[in-house]
């Protein structure tokens, strides 16, 4: 018996890829700036003669800008309308990545990096939010699926495409290289991207909340950083402080009778809450594994950037298969059951590299990082699909910008918890870099069992149309 056919009104059609293509570059840009520059530390520290620990800002600099930008995402999108926002996060994108070109000394660069991760962190959530109004509640599962893959190729393609660019280019040409794709993105929203009118009700921008907010994730974020580096007095204050201020946000939001800028009532309703955790950590093991994996190959493997990066590449090749079994299945099989299953695959696949003081070889590390992308990409999709196909029209932008800033946070906050305990291992571990590393990676084992608990409480039946 053949399964029903997809009602024509439910087809995703040419022009729904064709905007689902353009969106999903300006996530393109931002997801692969954001580890691209990472194989070029050494190469700016020439140039500016700096030390490798100032340079680092340019990476911690983007990253802070995109975590601070996330959560306004919504309200800019509610107040100015979902196209005009993506367009002008993608003109400063643009702009920031000139600049960052142009610097002639490294705390201009630093600066720029900020202009640029501020638009940067605007591309995902409006760009997500955006589509599935575009798509509806009865397409939005399977074009979700597509653009949900980007995030996980990105650490994967920046180190590649970094490592490339400096074997034929000068360092300016990291940032010259989104010039092109952010024109011609522009160039394509404005003639296929429909436009979706502002919200109706006009909302008050949540001040108190947005001073609360993005700088105390910020600052949470550079005191686990200084922990990382063994600046203990900086760290201890940087981390009570934004403890502090995401307090304060948690109080403001429950009490204010305006709308704050995330809602932190929003976590309480199914499905929305098991959700977010799932997305928490799993950014906390994704992008943690990929600040581990990349540093464990070439100081304990002794690759260069462009071996570790071929080495990764497994990984990007599982999250587009599995990106491909999602897309096909997503409206017929509950949430609960792909995450939960993404979950396990990841747990599987990073089984080895508990075990890297025994030395697995390639071939096994190969496969157990195919195994962890059909994972990853059995995760995003559904977890963003239940949220948006049951969430009114109206409150899309807002939810999708606290969505991707829980999988923004997860990924700076667990790869700034991981550098932490790498760093203990290898103090206690001395000169057997392998077996810290190995440690480490229990640490990811247990990310993905918090995350599990969380899914657990996903929906047991497919999401279906309001």
């Amino acid at each position: 018996m053949t399964a029903p056919a997809v009602p024509p009104a439910e087809r995703v059609d040419a022009r729904l890829l064709r905007v689902a293509f353009i969106l999903v570059l300006g996530t393109f840009m931002a997801s692969v700036d954001a580890t691209i520059v990472s194989v070029g530390i050494e190469t700016l520290a020439d140039d500016f003669d700096a030390g490798v620990a100032g340079v680092q800002w340019v990476t911690t600099a983007y990253l802070l800008a995109v975590v601070a930008a996330v959560p306004a995402s919504g309200w800019l999108a509610d107040r100015f309308g979902g196209r005009r926002t993506w367009l002008v996060a993608v003109g400063v994108f643009v702009l920031g990545s000139v600049l960052c070109a142009l610097a002639w000394s490294l705390p201009s660069l630093i600066a720029f990096r900020v202009l640029q991760g501020l638009g940067g962190g605007l591309l995902p959530p409006t760009g997500q939010a955006l589509l599935a109004r575009v798509a509806g509640p009865g397409r939005t599962g399977r074009v979700i699926s597509v653009v949900a893959v980007v995030p996980l190729l990105s650490p994967v393609l920046g180190p590649l495409a970094g490592g490339s660019i400096l074997q034929v280019a000068p360092w300016p040409w990291l940032f010259l290289v989104n010039v092109p794709v952010g024109v011609l993105a522009i160039l394509l929203a404005r003639r296929h991207v429909p436009v979706v009118a502002p919200s109706t009700g006009r909302t008050a921008f949540d001040l108190r909340g947005a001073l609360l907010l993005s700088p105390g994730l910020a600052v949470l974020v550079l005191g686990l950083t200084e922990v990382a580096h063994g600046r203990h007095l900086p760290a201890a204050i940087g981390v009570s402080a934004g403890l502090a201020m995401l307090a304060g946000f948690l109080v403001h939001g429950l009490r204010t009778r305006r709308t704050p800028l995330i809602d932190p009532r929003l976590f309480t309703r199914p499905p929305f809450g098991a959700a977010a955790l799932a997305l928490l950590v799993l950014g906390a093991s994704v992008f943690g594994t990929m600040f581990l994996l990349p540093l464990y190959f070439q100081t304990g493997r002794g690759l260069s950037a462009w071996g570790a990066g071929l080495l990764l590449a497994p990984q990007g090749v599982g999250a587009l298969a599995g990106s491909v079994l999602v897309g096909r299945t997503i409206d017929k099989v509950a949430p609960r059951t792909l995450v939960v299953g993404g979950i396990a695959l990841i747990l599987l696949g990073t089984v080895p590299f508990t075990q890297l003081g025994h030395e697995p070889p390639d071939a096994v590390i190969a496969a157990a990082l195919a195994v962890r992308g059909v994972g990853m990409a059995m995760i995003g999709a559904p977890v963003m699909n239940i949220v948006y196909s049951r969430i009114e029209p109206a409150h899309l932008p807002r939810a999708s910008g606290a969505l991707n800033l829980l999988n923004t946070v997860g990924g700076s906050v667990g790869t700034a918890v991981l550098a932490v305990v790498l760093q203990e291992r290898l103090t206690a571990r001395g000169t057997d870099l392998s077996q810290a590393y190995a440690d480490t990676f229990w640490w990811v084992l247990g990310f993905c069992l918090v995350a599990a608990a969380g899914a657990t409480r996903l929906p047991r039946t497919p999401a279906r149309n309001p």
